[in-house]
């Protein structure tokens, strides 16, 4: 069973993953573009092996959630997280920054130690 945080729940099993009204618009666009349902949808954040450092962070669109997932409804955009990556992303912030150099969204994780030099990879 996935287990749902809405805007305005402070924490859900001690974990909770913020969403910027930046990037959660963003997200939603590119979401309806794809021709996705934006009430059922959502933006998967997980965690996987990799990088110089040992983690990366992943990101993809998503029909519904999984069996387990955490889901966090932030400004509007459905946001879900398994089990494992929550460990390494709560009390984390989804950005999105624009520009002409590094565009894209970014994790604001305050549970990093250390990342690589080019920043795409953390450890914890």
């Amino acid at each position: 069973m996935s287990s749902t945080a809405e805007d305005g729940d402070s924490e859900l099993g001690g974990s909770d993953v913020a969403v910027t009204e930046t990037a959660a618009a963003e997200a939603l666009d590119l979401l309806e573009s794809e021709g996705l349902d934006t009430d059922v949808a959502g933006l998967r954040l997980f965690v996987q092996q990799g990088g110089c450092a040992g983690l990366s962070y992943g990101m993809r669109f998503e029909h519904e959630p999984e069996e387990g997932d955490n889901v966090f409804v932030r400004n509007g955009l459905r946001v879900f997280v398994d089990g494992a990556s929550i460990d390494y992303i709560e009390g984390s912030v989804l950005d999105y920054e624009g520009g002409l150099q590094g565009a894209g969204f970014h994790v604001e994780n305050p549970n990093v130690v250390s990342e690589c030099g080019c920043g795409e990879s953390f450890r914890t």
